[in-house]
């Protein structure tokens, strides 16, 4: 499990520093992206995601995003739990 989150991270990583287009920015699920974000033991992530929208005139809504985070920072603290058990 650790090896896939691992490499789904590095994915990410590789996939991140392209940034995001006009489209992606415009369509992104806040909640989603960030729940992600939280489950792969990042950071939140939303200032990064305003810097590369903000060239497309696009801004994160923030309030959505750090729900998401929360709710998938729960949800990966309780995967930890479970996997010590």
């Amino acid at each position: 499990m650790k090896s896939l989150l691992t490499a789904a991270f590095a994915m990410l990583t590789l996939a991140g520093c392209a940034g995001m287009e006009a489209a992606d920015c415009r369509a992104a699920n806040w909640y989603d992206l960030a729940f992600r974000d939280a489950i792969l033991g990042l950071q939140p992530q939303d200032d990064l995601y305003a810097r590369w929208c903000s060239p497309h005139g696009v801004q994160p809504d923030r309030a959505r995003y750090r729900e998401g985070w929360i709710h998938g920072y729960y949800e990966q603290q309780q995967r930890q739990t479970q996997s010590v058990d």
